[in-house]
């Protein structure tokens, strides 16, 4: 649940270094891949969510569209939640 989102996250953060670009269509791609491979299985049985927690602004805004749009298609939502100063 969001508890444990807020966990991990705040687990995590002690230990990552921020910095880009801020490419979003590689991880959205990626996690697309898991997601059309379960549209496969006879039963539908898996559901994706892909959180992404960033400090910057998208970098390959033109890529991440398209590959938003081609997931739009799968079993899976995506989730961009902004933090900081950045011009979200």
């Amino acid at each position: 649940g969001v508890e444990g989102i807020v966990q991990a996250y705040s687990a995590c953060l002690p230990h990552i270094r921020f910095y880009g670009p801020t490419n979003f269509s590689p991880i959205i791609n990626h996690v697309a891949r898991f997601a059309a491979q379960a549209t496969q299985q006879e039963t539908a049985s898996q559901y994706f969510i892909l959180l992404i927690i960033t400090d910057g602004v998208i970098s390959d805004m033109d890529e991440t569209r398209h590959a938003v749009v081609q997931a739009s298609k799968l079993p899976m939502s995506i989730i961009i939640v902004g933090v900081g100063n950045a011009d979200f």
